[in-house]
């Protein structure tokens, strides 16, 4: 009989469990289909941009054709797609479709449908609630990421072009701050380029929406190992500094073209931010810079960069009330690129 008790406690658990499952997706899924008991979605709209059928993105990708990946991370793949009226687009594949995949997908939808700026990668569409699939249909920014360039060390990135994509992006982190949004996943992976080195920052799926009149938003820290804010990974608090810690660590990639975390460094040296730093506080930043950048043999270039890392340094200080706002950044940057200054917060 004990056995038998056994069993029953055991299917009992079983039942209860798959039908807290069941109730958590079906709570996503009513999310995903309704905001203050209204409809939110048509067969060809949801949250005001187009709904494309599963069935258009897969001819539109060749059936998800591998060499057509673009680029993948823990949500799925991206894949390079042409829409039957020509457009060249980049359609993300979620890899799962559970409750926090759905909120991901939600996400981008929501912030991106009210963003507009030259620096932030357009939203074309989506899928609609009922396909197989979660896909987002974006721009198609044919010039790859930051990334991309940095660990090749491309010539073409020049000085003036690395600048110049510290400006953007950081313009682009103001333009979001000032709506009150926080990226949370700045990195060199998520900066597109377009074939003039224009920057389209992508990737808003972790990305949060800050009350007004709130300091901070409470949450797990979600992230990029070597881009992820220690304050907010100590103490749960999400800011805007937050992004700004983030954007530091990109700067510190666009002076040295190193990663931001190599396991194949130094121990104390492994994270970029913990390398950059060193070499700043020594007096060695030549020994950071990228060799193909001129530091050596270009003043100009030379008076930009130690500007650029002294506002990088600034950016990455442990304490957040240290580090500037993305507006007092943009500034700094346009300064500097101008030459009619330095770093002088």
């Amino acid at each position: 009989m004990a056995g038998i008790g056994a069993g029953l406690c055991n299917v009992i658990t079983l039942v209860l469990i798959l039908t807290l499952r069941r109730c958590k997706y079906g709570g996503a899924l009513a999310l995903f289909r309704s905001r203050n008991g209204a409809d939110i979605m048509t067969d060809r709209i949801f949250f005001g941009v187009p709904v494309f059928s599963y069935k258009e993105l897969q001819e539109a990708t060749n059936n998800f054709d591998r060499n057509r990946k673009l680029g993948e991370g823990g949500f799925g793949s991206v894949y390079y797609g042409k829409l039957e009226d020509g457009r060249e687009v980049a359609v993300k594949l979620f890899s799962e479709h559970n409750y926090r995949r759905v909120q991901q997908f939600m996400n981008e939808i929501e912030i991106l449908t009210h963003l507009r700026h030259r620096n932030l990668v357009s939203l074309y569409g989506c899928t609609s609630r009922h396909s197989r699939e979660l896909l987002l249909v974006y721009e198609y920014v044919p010039n790859g990421t930051l990334a991309c360039h940095l660990n090749r060390r491309d010539k073409l990135l020049t000085w003036p072009i690395r600048m110049q994509i510290a400006v953007e992006t950081a313009t682009a982190l103001a333009y979001l701050h000032a709506s009150d949004i926080i990226h949370r996943d700045v990195k060199s992976s998520n900066i597109l380029l377009d074939t003039n080195f224009l920057v389209k920052v992508a990737d808003f799926g972790l990305s949060r929406l800050i009350p007004t009149d709130a300091s901070h938003v409470s949450t797990g820290p979600q992230g990029t190992p070597g881009y992820l804010d220690p304050e907010y990974f100590q103490h749960y608090q999400l800011t805007d500094k937050s992004d700004v810690f983030s954007f530091g660590v990109v700067v510190a990639e666009l002076i040295s073209s190193l990663p931001a975390v190599d396991a194949g460094r130094k121990s104390d040296e492994i994270n970029l931010v913990s390398l950059a730093i060193k070499k700043i506080q020594n007096g060695k930043l030549s020994e950071l810079v990228c060799e193909s950048l001129g530091f050596e043999s270009n003043e100009e270039v030379r008076r930009m960069v130690n500007s650029v890392a002294e506002l990088a340094f600034l950016c990455v200080q442990g304490d957040r009330q240290l580090r500037p706002s993305m507006d007092e950044v943009v500034e700094a940057l346009r300064k500097i690129q101008a030459g009619i200054g330095e770093c002088d917060m």
